[in-house]
């Protein structure tokens, strides 16, 4: 239990001298380093840092939980880049082509022929956005896989289930029912600023297509949360 306690301390600790670095130099205080923490020499000065750290506090009250989250994701993100590194583009793009396509062709014998051209069509499009996923990881630098990487591979994860759900009976019940859930929400918390949920709700049904361009639309902020999430892992438990 005291391991334990002194890991959450630690990463307390970590998290909030990362947010303290965002404004003020030299926050981070590891154990080989000679120069102590800086704080500032006057008044005005002491009166921003201690009201930075005090809203910092309030940051690692609600970031803790979620950098927990993104240890786990960080382990996924960094299983699926080391195998998608080690395959290269094209063999990215073949696993994409293997696993897609398959699903695709079981179409051919399970759903109707626009179902069946619906299906290859998905798996074009998570199979452009894998190679693109994997051509955004290789630029380097947290903003570009943040923004582009992480969308373009929750696209490529999630599009075909989606599509192939839209023409199974079985498996749209599954899919379904959780998207008119996370339809609800976002039109309920998100979406209901200045009555864009009451106009969505009046113009637009959730059936059909509407369930895909949905998920096409939730891929990228969530994308970018779970890129959030990673980097607030790293700065709470920095890998090697």
């Amino acid at each position: 239990m005291s391991g334990l306690v002194e890991g959450v301390a630690v990463d307390v600790r970590r998290l909030h001298e990362s947010w303290m670095a965002l404004f003020f130099p030299r926050q981070r205080t590891e154990e080989s380093q000679v120069l102590g923490k800086w704080t500032p020499e006057t008044t005005s000065g002491m009166v921003a840092y201690r009201a930075w750290s005090a809203l910092g506090a309030l940051f690692v009250l609600v970031g803790y939980p979620l950098a927990l989250a993104g240890v786990v994701l960080r382990y996924l993100a960094w299983s699926a880049d080391s195998t998608s590194t080690r395959l290269g583009l094209l063999g990215t793009l073949f696993l994409a082509v293997l696993a897609w396509g398959a699903l695709a062709a079981a179409s051919y014998f399970r759903f109707t022929f626009s179902g069946f051209i619906a299906m290859v069509a998905a798996a074009l499009v998570a199979t452009a956005c894998a190679g693109l996923a994997f051509l955004f990881s290789q630029v380097g630098g947290r903003a570009t896989t943040v923004l582009a990487a992480y969308p373009a591979a929750v696209t490529a994860l999630f599009l075909p289930p989606v599509v192939a759900a839209f023409y199974s009976p079985a498996l749209g019940d599954v899919v379904f029912g959780g998207s008119e859930s996370v339809a609800a929400w976002f039109l309920d918390n998100v979406l209901a600023l200045g009555g864009v949920n009451d106009y969505l709700r009046t113009e637009y049904d959730l059936t059909g297509v509407a369930y895909v361009a949905m998920w096409l639309a939730v891929s990228i902020p969530l994308g970018w949360l779970v890129g959030i999430l990673v980097s607030l892992a790293n700065a709470a438990r920095p890998t090697a």
